[in-house]
């Protein structure tokens, strides 16, 4: 199984660094991930809807780069379906029994991923309503993913 997050910006927080990395190392059992971080547009603060929508498409580019056509994506959106993490571990599972065996997560910029990235997705998936900064959602990610092999090992991590 290979696991691929896809994030925009690069990640400078440390304490971040340090959770994604004690997570990407217990994942290391079931699967091969890796992070990547494609570049954030540079964009002034007041931006019209022509401006925000030409920095998504220039990071929506980047994302899709990085893409393979056999990857099984799911799209971090806000309007994505919510789930549990057993249905996120139901799903992975799931994914693993039908033979598709490259999972693509990718977290957006601060305005959110390019309609080109979303129709590329084959899923779109919420962890709420609730608006998180993109830095801190690779590592709740990260854990979610974690979480979800254990779940499907029926490991007690999991209560």
């Amino acid at each position: 199984m290979n696991i691929k997050i896809i994030g925009v910006g690069k990640l400078k927080e440390k304490y971040l660094k340090d959770g994604i990395a004690e997570y990407t190392k217990r994942l290391h059992k079931f699967a091969k991930v890796s992070i990547i971080e494609v570049p954030d547009e540079k964009a002034p603060e007041q931006l019209s809807q022509a401006q925000m929508d030409q920095v998504m498409s220039k990071e929506g580019e980047r994302i899709l780069s990085k893409i393979k056509d056999k990857e099984y994506v799911f799209a971090l959106a806000i309007k994505g379906t919510e789930r549990s993490s057993e249905e996120l571990a139901a799903e992975i599972e799931r994914l693993t029994v039908q033979g598709k065996s490259d999972l693509t997560f990718i977290i957006g910029g601060s305005l959110g991923l390019a309609p080109e990235v979303l129709k590329r997705a084959n899923t779109q998936i919420s962890f709420g309503r609730f608006t998180l900064p993109h830095q801190l959602m690779r590592l709740v990610l990260t854990e979610q993913i974690y979480r979800s092999f254990m779940i499907n090992a029926h490991t007690p991590y999991h209560k």
